[in-house]
């Protein structure tokens, strides 16, 4: 078996190239600032597609209807949906116009309800 050993004298040794240029402070701030400037200005070119209108939206066409005892989002839904409508659909939307975190009801509450128009 044989053994490799190497004397310090074999080490490569790692030369530090110093750069010429040197920024100061200021420098280092006008570059950061340029920087700054072009992903800002790359930002505001890529947002100038945005989809946005001068005219208002029409609302969904709605009815209010009132909780009774016994009432479930899912009858109420299913009275409002179309003849073989999707229930789940309607229940989602009655949950989004009216802001409900889940689908439990108090009696005497006041629920929108989106009319459907065939």
């Amino acid at each position: 078996m044989s053994t490799l050993t190497l004397s310090p004298a074999f080490r490569p040794v790692a030369h530090r190239v110093r750069s010429t240029v040197r920024l100061t402070r200021r420098g280092r701030l006008v570059v950061f600032l340029f920087a700054l400037s072009l992903v800002l200005g790359a930002a505001f070119f890529l947002a100038s597609g945005a989809a946005g209108t001068d005219e208002a939206g029409t609302p969904p066409a709605t009815e209010v209807v009132l909780v009774g005892p016994g009432d479930t989002l899912w009858g109420i839904a299913s009275d409002a949906s179309a003849d073989g409508g999707d229930v789940r659909d309607v229940m989602t939307q009655i949950e989004h116009l009216n802001a409900l975190d889940s689908a439990g009801l108090q009696a005497g509450q006041k629920l929108r309800v989106p009319v459907v128009t065939e």
